[in-house]
């Protein structure tokens, strides 16, 4: 093997085994996916938003699983109720009910409803399986909790009572619960090689949302395939499905659902970072509050 092959190899052998940096940039890729969709969500259909990232990730995994996937095969057959299920919750039901409540309600209530995401984890890990929080779990999650709405209200907490509720929060807060049922059940996934696992999943949760979007498209004006709309799809496509899964998986395989939930409070920090960046927003007092609160949180809640 040449050298750059083996330092390339050696790499991406680190990376894999250093889960914050895999959780941080899941969460990273997530809020891009977010603030994307919410930009897009009345130029692309939420259904078909959700069948192309899935059937696209699928494409672009196959050719690296597929040796992977016709070895492990057995053993993802055998666990084929349980396989269905990784795929229902965690890509087919999960990101049209996300994508359904973009479009229905603001990106402040988006990212408030994303600071449970380790709560749901917590309660299905506690019923599925009876794993409790410990202390400084809790603790860690209500610290980057607070530093999450520190950022979201711009300090002033007193602005909560001023966010309205609509069908849009309810679709994106049962899409939370979704997703936190799939975070737990990956406790019970099958010994197979992460490729393996993510390809089946992403190829099953593909063929569920088809029938929706052939509804969808049946009863909605034809989406426009604009420069516009095939950035959105290919950067939904590669980064928030196909890398940022891999690094899910592969994050929670290392240190666990519960230990890995507190880093979905980094997805609100990320997101400003954006509006900071791209959009020319001014950095405040309350920005920096609230990454030391999250970043704080996030480190005691992710330690053994």
């Amino acid at each position: 093997m040449p050298p750059e092959s083996s330092s390339r190899f050696a790499g991406i052998v680190w990376i894999s085994n250093q889960p914050y940096l895999l959780l941080s940039l899941t969460s990273l890729f997530w809020a891009g996916n977010l603030v994307l969709g919410r930009y897009v969500s009345g130029h692309v259909l939420p259904v078909t938003m959700a069948c192309v990232r899935w059937v696209g990730a699928f494409l672009l995994l196959l050719p690296l699983a597929w040796p992977h996937l016709r070895r492990d095969w057995p053993v993802l057959r055998a666990h084929g109720p349980l396989m269905l299920a990784l795929a229902f919750t965690g890509f087919a039901a999960n990101t049209v009910l996300a994508y359904w409540g973009l479009k229905y309600t603001q990106a402040l209530n988006a990212l408030l409803i994303q600071s449970a995401g380790p709560l749901c984890v917590a309660l299905w890990t506690l019923i599925l399986f009876g794993v409790r929080l410990k202390w400084a779990q809790g603790l860690g999650i209500a610290a980057s909790m607070t530093g999450v709405l520190v950022i979201i209200l711009r300090g002033d907490l007193t602005a909560l009572a001023g966010v309205q509720v609509n069908k849009g929060d309810a679709m994106l807060f049962a899409a939370l619960l979704v997703f936190g049922i799939y975070s737990a059940l990956m406790l019970r996934r099958p010994v197979t090689h992460p490729l393996s696992l993510i390809a089946f999943t992403t190829g099953c949760g593909a063929l569920m949302t088809i029938p929706l979007n052939i509804r969808e498209l049946a009863s909605s004006t034809p989406m426009v395939l604009d420069r516009l709309t095939l950035i959105t799809l290919a950067y939904m496509v590669i980064f928030p499905s196909a890398l940022a899964y891999l690094c899910f998986n592969r994050g929670i395989a290392l240190i666990g659902p519960n230990r890995a939930a507190p880093f979905f409070h980094l997805m609100p920090v990320f997101g400003s970072v954006m509006a900071i960046v791209f959009l020319g927003e001014k950095p405040e007092w309350f920005h920096l509050a609230g990454y030391a609160l999250v970043l704080a949180g996030v480190f005691v809640a992710s330690r053994r």
